[in-house]
């Protein structure tokens, strides 16, 4: 996996997560930890949906269940396409998170059984992509949580201040720190297009990370 593809990646996390955030109460699709404050806020009686938010750890452990089971399946068998069956299992979550999505509009009861499907989908779906770097074991940055980006975003600008860039060392720790920056700005990115574009269209707005999934499988699919 090249490094602009860790780029659109992140900017496919920031734009699905924010989406399912708008839409489905407050749902962290991608950053799946983050619903647990979520239950923690409805415990306290702030907030809704508490059930779609349990029922996203599951889905995400289904996703990466998923995906480890296509992947290895694959590699007996198809070896070579692999890599590009995980962008395609991703794009065909995404899609039944869109079609759950439109029968569920407006969405107005977070307990409703489509709302949960939906809900449960769109989770799988970054499940897969949270897997996809382990399963093909590629040294690719985190694309889905910034948190650890930013970390090593401070550090590495605090070791160039020290040390320079001009040594071996000093460029690869350059190197990596625009990589890092550069997902960063498309999670970033990806978050405000997301928001933007669902108001605007409610969830067809989904079609956009699907098209770009199926760019990748597609390269994916030349490379192989």
């Amino acid at each position: 996996m090249i490094k602009h593809e860790d780029t659109l990646l992140a900017l496919i996390a920031g734009y699905v997560d924010t989406v399912g955030f708008v839409a489905l109460f407050g749902l962290f699709t991608a950053h799946v930890t983050g619903n647990f404050v979520l239950i923690g806020a409805q415990a306290a009686g702030v907030g809704q949906g508490v059930l779609l938010k349990l029922l996203a750890f599951p889905a995400f452990i289904a996703g990466i269940a998923l995906s480890s089971m296509m992947f290895k399946f694959m590699e007996r068998n198809h070896a070579a396409e692999a890599a590009r069956a995980l962008y395609l299992l991703q794009a065909a979550l995404l899609m039944a998170f869109l079609v759950t999505g439109l029968i569920a509009s407006p969405v107005t009861d977070p307990s409703a059984s489509v709302v949960l499907m939906c809900g449960v989908l769109g989770t799988m779906a970054m499940g897969v992509q949270n897997a996809r770097g382990r399963l093909l074991q590629v040294t690719g940055l985190p694309n889905t949580v910034m948190t650890g980006n930013v970390t090593q975003v401070v550090l590495d600008v605090i070791e160039l201040i020290h040390r320079g860039s001009a040594s071996g060392h000093g460029q690869q720790v350059h190197e990596r720190l625009k990589w890092t920056l550069a997902a960063m700005l498309g999670f970033a990115a990806g978050a405000i297009l997301g928001a933007l574009v669902y108001v605007r269209v409610s969830f067809f707005a989904i079609a956009g990370p699907v098209a770009v999934l199926l760019f990748l499988a597609w390269k994916e699919g030349r490379r192989a």
